[in-house]
């Protein structure tokens, strides 16, 4: 198993190392490249959210990001300590509607919900948990 963490403060700048990690869980376990992209996409949205919505204050706060793989799976850890958000309570959109109907909104958490095989979220001690997996097919 490898493990990376990584702590970034709650500006949408700090995204850019988050990266840089995922990159380096890449190359350490030779993830597929198309895992990678929906590991930054699905990153890219939970994080956002949390740093554009989470903290009713402008003071500094820390998101923690553990990143694991192993043969099997690479999971996702994410902790921070804004409001408390359930992502996973939000509504799927509806996508038969069309766009010019569709409220602004939901969509990128629909990805996620997507794009992982495991999705869940816990809020504990005033902190929001979100734990996400992707299965890895195993070769034949």
């Amino acid at each position: 198993m490898v493990t990376l963490q990584t702590t970034i403060r709650n500006k949408i700048g700090d995204l850019d190392g988050v990266r840089d990690r995922v990159s380096a869980l890449e190359r350490a376990c030779n993830l597929p490249v198309a895992l990678v992209f929906d590991i930054n996409v699905v990153l890219d949205e939970l994080l956002s959210n949390i740093i554009h919505y989470g903290y009713s204050d402008d003071a500094m706060h820390e998101i923690h990001i553990t990143l694991s793989a192993t043969d099997a799976a690479v999971e996702i850890g994410i902790e921070d300590d804004g409001r408390a958000f359930d992502p996973l309570a939000t509504p799927e959109p509806d996508l038969a509607l069309p766009l010019a109907q569709r409220p602004i909104g939901g969509l990128g958490l629909h990805f996620v919900r997507k794009l992982m095989d495991d999705v869940r979220y816990k809020r504990e001690n005033n902190h929001n948990y979100m734990f996400l997996k992707k299965n890895l097919k195993q070769k034949e």
